[in-house]
């Protein structure tokens, strides 16, 4: 994220910090004449220091203790201080006439937190609404409408629920953000003999494609467990049958809970910073994409579409996110059914379908969600 948050540095909040948070300015002289937050500004604001030296000014008799001290050393030879953000040189774009008359420097971790936090919140309101409006326009099959277990009102209640839960997810990712930030990963930029070249780029693609897709299989489950269903993943299966506006319309906590293997990944395996860029995109392109009613694939190996409209419709089957292979493993694959793939299909042969959909689909719901259903689906039956 150091590469996106110089971009907005440059180009905005340098000029912003400098105008709201002035050296000389009214907030600075008041600390300047407060001495407690005068300590704050010195140990906090004008954070220059590694963790390493910060750490061990402020607590001596903490790191005496063996155990402490361990942890402690682990995690001062893990964070590549050589890649704190606003402490080493800029990639791509100069230092501005603005960077240093802020008090709230570019390696201050306040400032980075309020930045990354709204940098990745606009971020990601403009690439929910612009790819699910396009997958709506262009790719979305409408006959979803007339499905009796579509909500009334369901784009709206889609859009409202996504729209609220955005910054929150945010919220609850800024500190994962921030460790990165302070060189807590194997995120680099450079590609040379040392980080593996450009063939241990390509790998990276399907390494993290099966890492993160084995992390969000077994998170997944877990969402499913009654009580943490009820708890945190109901809302997401508010939706039998989705639209693409769907995509994000989780409880925030559940949305956060299964963006973590996105975050691990390059805190385990090195990943160049572009192409964590480009994976957090479509990682949300994907998210999309499966929810578009859309049924172009049906290999057996990616869990596509038809594999995630299976899940919204039978709750307990295809937790994947990428492929089947986990769900196959822990025997909680199933097939598609072959009418979803029927192009061109006439009315009645989808009124049958669909009847035959909501018989299986309500008995499974019984038993996950109980008998009273608090939905109000378009149809009554």
């Amino acid at each position: 994220m150091d590469l996106v948050l110089e971009a907005a540095d440059h180009f905005v909040f340098d000029k912003a910090y400098a105008q709201l948070l002035p050296k000389g300015g009214v907030v600075d002289q008041f600390i300047q004449n407060n001495p407690l937050l005068l300590n704050v500004k010195s140990n906090f604001v004008n954070y220059k220091d590694s963790f390493n030296g910060t750490l061990t000014s402020a607590a001596p008799t903490l790191l005496a203790n063996p155990i402490i001290s361990s942890i402690y050393n682990s995690v001062v030879n893990y964070q590549n201080q050589d890649e704190i953000y606003g402490l080493k040189p800029t990639t791509f774009f100069d230092v501005t006439s603005y960077t240093e008359q802020s008090i709230l420097s570019r390696s201050n971790i306040l400032r980075e937190g309020v930045s990354i936090f709204i940098v990745t919140a606009i971020f990601g309101w403009l690439l929910y609404f612009s790819v699910a409006s396009l997958s709506y326009y262009f790719v979305f099959d409408k006959k979803i409408f007339n499905h009796p277990r579509y909500l009334k009102n369901q784009i709206w209640l889609e859009i409202e629920r996504a729209t609220t839960a955005i910054p929150v997810m945010v919220l609850l990712t800024t500190p994962v953000f921030l460790m990165e930030l302070r060189g807590f990963s194997y995120l680099y930029y450079d590609i040379n003999e040392s980080t593996g070249g450009w063939s241990a780029l390509w790998w990276q693609i399907p390494k993290f494609i099966l890492f993160t897709d084995c992390g969000i299989y077994f998170i997944h489950r877990w969402l499913h467990w009654p009580s943490v269903y009820k708890a945190l993943h109901k809302p997401h299966h508010k939706w039998i049958v989705c639209t693409p506006f769907a995509s994000h319309a989780f409880h925030p906590v559940d949305g956060f809970f299964q963006s973590i293997p996105y975050h691990i990944y390059p805190m385990v395996f090195p990943l160049h910073k572009v192409l964590y860029l480009f994976l957090f995109t479509f990682v949300n392109f994907w998210t999309v994409m499966i929810h578009d009613g859309q049924y172009l694939s049906n290999d057996p190996f990616v869990n596509g579409t038809a594999c995630h409209t299976v899940h919204h419709l039978y709750f307990n089957y295809n937790y994947g996110q990428f492929t089947t292979l986990w769900d196959r493993i822990g025997g909680s694959y199933r097939r598609p059914d072959d009418s979803l793939f029927v192009k061109d299909s006439k009315k009645d042969q989808d009124e049958k379908v669909w009847k035959q959909q909501v018989v299986q689909m309500e008995e499974i719901r019984n038993e996950l969600e109980g008998k009273t259903d608090d939905r109000e689906y378009i149809s009554k039956d």
